[in-house]
């Protein structure tokens, strides 16, 4: 047994959150020792490493922006042409379906990941900022305390490894929560399967309608993430720098269990059910798989993340709401953030602990508000009337509300959100509501026309949002923004509430609509006569 030096801060888990949590503490706090325990050996492969591979506006920031990664996102990953939705269930044709997406790339960039190709840049990124990055470790036993004492495998020798700090990013092993029984059951209940196959899956091409193509410009709906919804699930596809697609189901586990499709030769049975479209195109690429894996329990959470005692959670080694919407990344942004800032306090010799409750409590509100957009929606993925509003929605408080604060750099601005907790709360309210809606109209509405084809980029207050998502404000202009933003949200919801009433008559939409006061409603999509 060896005693290695002591580090100020040890981090076990060298993959996504736990190499950008130790670049953006060296950014911040330069003279700290910084250890990684990594349990695999780098290289690992480029695309059949981890899922999670498309990232939305806060992590994305995160990498390019915060992290200063640009130039490899750039070079070494594939520019996302935004989300994309395809109500295919049981469609033969793309272009004879409704499709919500975007004509045009939208200004803030976003990009889809190679994880295996991200994770050994950022390994060698580490090294190159004189990073300790320990690879082939297993971890035996934690000891928390002070110091924290760690005893791990290193090959055939076990050594000890002390730290004033504690960080937990071993993903879905959880060490800490595990050892402290911080599980918490969210009353989310969703199974997963994907694979990677070494093929392009060049949508644009699936059906010979150059109109359809003609869409889009340029023509490479292959860049977005694109999803083929139906109801109770929604199938992902999203490209790798490599050449090779990742491609997999996430499904409501009372409508459809993992176990019909829990292999290779079962989902693809299963898409020739329920996308047909996609089941023909990956028919001829048997020989081209990489890599199959499922999860039972996709979703979970976590009763603390951050301590007084100078440890914390990041990561999936803290929670894990849903892949739709791609917020897993966003949510690492949002954690490491804040356990930088706890460490940079404690290392100036300012520790507090009400920060640490505060830092925990918005974390929490944010997680909060995130999984009120999944919990008990997903039979609406196969309502696309229903849907497209969501998505709007959705798309409306995420940009309006959690890009500013975390785009912005004011996820620690205690002072901001005192001074706007009361629209804040109002904001989380509306949510709650908006949601509870939006379920109502898709048991009560009636069977209507949608758009074959709906631009986001048509409506301008959507694209502006967007466009907007990078402005540099000063205190009195963040503040302004975000009440400008959260008035549009009560405007957006009467928008929708009008909407819901014209489609499912009976639907108790008044509260929306007073909430929205007298204030212009924003133009929404129109369903097909």
């Amino acid at each position: 047994m060896t005693d290695t030096a002591p580090a100020d801060v040890l981090i076990i888990g060298g993959g996504l959150a736990g190499l950008t949590l130790a670049l953006q503490l060296h950014d911040r706090c330069p003279g700290l020792a910084i250890r990684v325990l990594e349990r695999r050996h780098h290289p690992v492969p480029a695309a059949a490493h981890k899922v999670g591979e498309s990232t939305v506006e806060i992590g994305a920031h995160y990498f390019s922006g915060t992290l200063g990664l640009r130039k490899h996102l750039d070079a070494a990953q594939v520019r996302k042409f935004g989300f994309r939705f395809f109500f295919s269930e049981g469609c033969a044709e793309l272009d004879r379906c409704a499709e919500l997406g975007i004509s045009r790339v939208f200004p803030t960039p976003t990009w889809q990941l190679e994880r295996g190709t991200f994770e050994n840049f950022l390994g060698c990124e580490a090294e190159r900022r004189g990073i300790e990055f320990m690879q082939g470790v297993s971890v035996r036993a934690i000891e928390t305390g002070k110091p924290h004492v760690v005893h791990a495998a290193h090959g055939d020798d076990i050594r000890i490894h002390r730290a004033r700090w504690l960080i937990d990013a071993s993903g879905r092993a959880g060490l800490l929560r595990r050892q402290f029984g911080l599980d918490e059951d969210n009353g989310h209940a969703i199974g997963a399967a994907w694979m990677r196959i070494d093929a392009r899956l060049h949508l644009d091409q699936w059906c010979d309608n150059p109109a359809w193509r003609g869409l889009c410009d340029p023509q490479e709906r292959w860049r977005s993430t694109n999803h083929l919804c139906g109801p109770g699930y929604w199938v992902w596809l999203i490209p790798l720098a490599s050449g090779a697609h990742s491609v997999g189901i996430v499904a409501d586990s009372t409508t459809h269990p993992v176990e019909s499709f829990n292999s290779f030769e079962r989902m693809l049975a299963w898409m020739q059910v329920h996308q047909p479209v996609l089941a023909r195109e990956l028919e001829p690429h048997r020989d081209d798989l990489l890599d199959f894996g499922f999860l039972r329990k996709v979703s979970y959470g976590c009763r603390q993340v951050f301590s007084a005692e100078r440890w914390a959670l990041t990561g999936e080694a803290a929670m894990f709401l849903d892949p739709f919407y791609s917020p897993g990344s966003d949510f690492i942004a949002i954690g490491n953030t804040y356990i930088t800032e706890l460490v940079a306090r404690d290392f100036a010799g300012c520790a507090d602990a009400r920060a640490t409750r505060h830092f925990q409590q918005l974390f929490f509100s944010f997680q909060r508000n995130t999984l009120n957009l999944y919990r008990g929606q997903y039979a609406l993925f196969g309502n696309p009337r229903v849907m497209t509003a969501k998505v709007l929605w959705d798309y409306a408080y995420y940009w309006g509300v959690l890009c500013p604060l975390a785009i912005g750099d004011r996820l620690t601005d205690l002072a901001l959100f005192g001074d706007l907790a009361p629209q804040l709360v109002a904001a989380e309210d509306l949510n709650q509501r908006v949601q509870a809606m939006f379920r109502d109209w898709h048991a009560r509405g009636r069977a209507s026309g949608t758009p074959t084809w709906m631009d986001q980029q048509e409506l301008a207050w959507f694209a502006g949002l967007n466009a907007r998502l990078h402005e540099r404000l000063d205190d009195a202009g963040i503040r302004t923004r975000l009440r400008e933003n959260i008035e549009l949200l009560h405007a957006l919801a009467g928008a929708l509430a009008e909407d819901a009433a014209g489609n499912a008559p009976g639907l108790a939409v008044e509260s929306l609509r007073l909430a929205a006061g007298t204030r212009a409603r924003p133009v929404l999509f129109r369903a097909a006569a």
